[in-house]
């Protein structure tokens, strides 16, 4: 990160020392908060038809809220969103439309096109961008199309409905600037790209989260809050028990006109949902009656309510804009009333704010970067930090219902989704994986976010590993919660290694790593670890079986569900895990150890690296020599799963070439003896470990690289590490023109199949595009496209073996192309791939746009990115969430990598 004086570091430093609160505001707004597990409460968990994206606009929310382009503060009290009308729509557009899981033919999918364009850390600044048709939004067609279509067709896309083609839209901008901590000033500029005029109905909207309606303990505010408008006033009023008052600016547009102020109740409308009477006309989709359907008597006349909103109508002319300066900020006196900002000074703030992002990303982005490359940095950075979101979900109270209006049976609570995690209390604002596609935190998924966020706001970062792992998170028993729709499911164990990585990236000013923080993390991690080896090792073979560990459909079969008759799995991707783990404990180990300051070793650490470096040392001899050659297949030099069916003793190894076999790659270690010479009593019991645990010490390689003497710890063997690579960077196997795929495209001509003796046997088959499969609602993909995630890892092990081997340890890549690199040289061919799937080509596509020509043509598109869950393992395609920017803003650093090699 970023230490020189500038103004965005010194409000980092401001709100960490808690000298000034710059986050308490931001784009924590959720953009789906229906057909979410924590507003279901139906019978039987089918949380998407339960709460749909049509009752959305009528029924209000009961654990958070959502909106466009908005923003709210970090306990999601008063919201801030956009509604839109373009006069053809049946319904305003307050919300991100998409289909639900059932509704997609590959599961959940948004159906919109919006970017996050900037931000910085504390949202001092933030920009986004949504695209509304000028023409009647196909909400019926993208149902039907996608309904149609089978699992093996492409997923039918808002552009295809060609509702763009004519350039028949607006680009609406929001942009946020921060005056002070509680001083927001908004600025929509609203452009019209069509060559006719064009009507827009917009209404920005200021509204409470309903806390009120329920009865329940746990909220601040039971009360009504109230926002109001006194007379003679041009700005509005608000009042929460736990919120200090704001005001509100009312401004007119920048032609003079004012907007009609419109109050209602964000509160459900029963008579049209359920056909029950309301409390009182003043319903929560009050404004969609009385924009499109004329029912002005549905708004309170009385001016008050708890949700407002300011009407403004334009005729946009052909190819010009308009703009809506507006501002919220905390009252303190009532000279703040006398003294409004007109719109140059609200102007001139922006433009310093600006000012001021360009300068902080400056000092972040490498300078040899070039203007494109630049452009997908800084909005992989804006999109990393639009995915915070205020994430409220309480299992107790949820399992239990809410006094004044919900009471489930005995039966929903005995069968109630994570009914064993009765301790789980969220209320905190998360980095989720995709704020409409998975709009509640993963923990796995994570992990990878905070890598990024460590380089612009490690104190953030840090907050994120810390959260997942406080007693309000994790499970009595050690377990890390997985992801809203099943807590109990079992991600990757990432969190030691996000950590550490952390760790070594952030420094204070003083150029220090942050001690404290890693000691309270470790703590933690033992408890987890523990959880992992008691729970996931049921026959202390050393051998794990995780689940589906975020893989999902990469299997022959969900290998979360128990097998028949007794069957039992040892999972290679669970098990190199585990080593992984092992290491990465160990290497924390090793620093607590060493003290600071020439202080004295801390004997504590000292014998934890011990337990977790031989721990290591019997996970991989059990992968490799465990019944004579472990998980290792001597005739395929490939790692494999391994399944016993039934009450027999034979075993079969599940021969798919998949990232299964491949994460043993990951669990790689150099350690310099000149680093570890201070720690006596660890090179003790390491001597008696290498004379006495003889079949043991063939896993540890002594060598000599950069005249340092070494240890390397590692699951395969240098011979088996040459082997795997063979197939790793075969471009007819794993290696794509953009990246590493998730499964061989061997498997193309050759699926694999398994038939366990039942009635139906099993296929996997090389699928590199969207799922073909219904495992996991058929809205993810392991079999073929390309994973930023564990690219990431493939690359940052490869480094570490390059460490170990040296620039004379060279292989084929790829494999039969007759041209020999180092691992390093490897480790950047890779990156240099993945690359490639953002960057414009000579003809000025991005891959990950596929074929969408308007991303070409349009100059309007032609510079924004998206990023996407996962790709196209053979044209880099971007698919699954859209938006997905957490994970996949790893590629910021594979960008600024390879700058590095530039020559000035």
């Amino acid at each position: 990160m970023a230490t020189s004086s500038n103004a965005e570091y010194e409000r980092l430093c401001e709100d960490e020392a808690r000298k000034a609160n710059w986050k308490r505001w931001g784009p924590y707004l959720a953009e789906r908060q229906w057909g979410t597990v924590r507003e279901d409460y139906s019978e039987d968990g089918d949380c998407w038809n339960y709460f749909s994206h049509d009752q959305s606009r009528s029924r209000a929310y009961r654990w958070g809220e959502d909106g466009l382009l908005g923003f709210t503060d970090r306990e999601c009290r008063l919201c801030f969103a956009l509604s839109l009308w373009n006069e053809k729509d049946p319904i305003l557009k307050e919300r991100l439309f998409g289909l639900t899981g059932p509704e997609g033919n590959h599961g959940e999918d948004v159906k919109e096109l919006y970017y996050y364009l900037d931000s910085t850390p504390t949202h001092s600044y933030f920009k986004s961008l949504y695209k509304y048709p000028q023409n009647e939004y196909p909400y019926k067609q993208l149902i039907e199309e996608n309904r149609h279509r089978s699992k093996h067709e492409s997923e039918y896309e808002l552009l295809d409905t060609k509702i763009f083609d004519n350039n028949e839209y607006f680009d609406i901008f929001t942009e946020y600037a921060k005056n002070s901590p509680n001083d927001i000033l908004i600025r929509i500029t609203i452009e019209n790209r069509s060559l006719n005029d064009a009507p827009l109905h917009i209404i920005p909207t200021l509204f409470f989260r309903n806390t009120w309606s329920w009865g329940c303990k746990h909220e601040g505010c039971t009360m009504r809050p109230k926002i109001e408008q006194k007379q003679g006033e041009n700005f509005l009023r608000t009042k929460h028990d736990t919120l200090e008052p704001f005001l509100f600016d009312i401004n007119p547009d920048e032609y003079g006109q004012m907007p009609e102020i419109l109050f209602t109740e964000n509160e459900t409308n029963f008579k049209r949902l359920y056909n029950i009477d309301n409390y009182s006309p003043y319903v929560k989709d009050a404004f969609h009656e009385y924009i499109i359907n004329k029912e002005k008597n549905l708004v309170n006349s009385k001016q008050h309510g708890t949700k407002v909103g300011l009407y403004y109508y334009f005729n946009i002319k052909a190819k010009s804009s308009i703009k809506i300066h507006l501002r919220l900020y905390q009252l303190l006196d009532n000279e703040q009333i006398l003294n409004k900002l007109n719109f140059n000074d609200i102007d001139q703030i922006f433009e310093k704010r600006i000012n001021e992002t360009e300068e902080f990303y400056s000092l972040i982005i490498n300078s040899k970067l070039n203007q494109d490359e630049k452009n997908i940095v800084r909005q992989a950075y804006a999109g990393l930090l639009h995915t915070k979101q205020f994430y409220h979900y309480i299992i107790e109270d949820w399992i239990e219902g809410d006094p004044d209006i919900s009471h489930p049976s005995e039966t929903r609570k005995r069968n109630a989704r994570n009914k064993d995690w009765l301790h789980l209390y969220c209320r905190d604002v998360l980095s989720m994986p995709d704020k409409w596609e998975y709009p509640w935190f993963a923990s796995w998924d994570l992990a990878f976010h905070v890598i990024p966020f460590a380089r612009i706001d490690p104190r953030f970062a840090k907050d994120q590993i810390r959260l997942l792992l406080r007693e309000w998170y994790m499970h009595p028993n050690g377990q890390i919660p997985a992801y809203e729709f099943n807590f109990c499911d079992v991600n990757p164990p990432v969190s030691a290694w996000a950590a550490w990585r952390i760790y070594k990236i952030s420094t204070n000013k003083n150029e220090e790593h942050d001690r404290k923080f890693l000691e309270s993390v470790f703590v933690k991690l033992i408890i987890n670890f523990t959880w992992w080896v008691n729970r996931k090792d049921p026959k202390n073979l050393n051998l794990f079986s995780g689940g589906f560990l975020g893989l999902d459909n990469i299997g022959v079969f969900d290998r979360s569900v128990e097998l028949p008759d007794g069957g039992t799995m040892h999972q290679s991707d669970a098990t190199a895990w585990m080593c992984f783990y092992s290491l990465i404990m160990f290497t924390i180990s090793i620093e607590l150890a060493s003290g600071i300051n020439n202080q004295p070793v801390i004997e504590a650490y000292e014998d934890m690296a011990s337990k977790f470096f031989e721990h290591f040392v019997q996970i991989v001899d059990a992968m490799n020599v465990h019944g004579g050659t472990g998980l290792w297949d001597d005739d395929d030099g490939f790692y494999y799963d391994q399944v016993k069916c039934g009450k027999t003793d034979k075993i079969t190894k599940l021969k798919t070439r998949s990232l299964v076999g491949v994460i043993p790659l990951i669990a790689i270690s150099v350690i310099e003896m000149k680093k570890i010479h201070h720690l006596k009593g660890f090179q003790k019991r390491l001597n008696w470990f290498l004379q006495y645990k003889t079949h043991l010490r063939q896993h540890i390689i002594q060598c000599k690289s950069n005249d340092n003497n070494s240890i390397v710890l590692s699951i395969p063997s240098e011979i088996r590490l040459r082997r795997m690579l063979t197939y790793i960077l075969d471009e007819d196997e794993f290696l794509s023109e953009y990246g590493i795929r998730s499964l061989s495209k061997y498997h193309e001509k050759h699926p694999y199949i398994f038939d366990p003796g039942s009635e139906h046997e099993q296929c996997v088959s090389y699928s590199p595009g969207e799922s073909t499969t219904n495992m996991f609602g058929g809205n993810s993909n392991w079999r073929g496209p390309i994973w930023l995630c564990i690219n990431y890892l493939i690359i940052e092990a490869l480094q570490r073996y390059y460490y170990a081997y040296g620039d004379n340890w060279k292989i084929e890549c790829p494999t039969r192309s007759g041209k020999m690199m180092n691992l390093h040289e490897v480790s950047q061919e890779i990156s240099r791939r993945l690359v490639k799937i953002f960057l414009l080509d000579e003809n000025g596509k991005r891959p990950l746009n596929g074929d969408e020509i308007i991303y070409v043509k349009d100059p309007y598109f032609h510079d924004l990115v998206l990023f996407y869950e996962y790709f196209h393992g053979d044209t880099g395609r971007g698919i699954g969430a859209s938006h997905q920017t957490g994970w996949t803003a790893l590629i910021i650093q594979h960008i600024e990598d390879l700058a590095k090699l530039r020559k000035d």
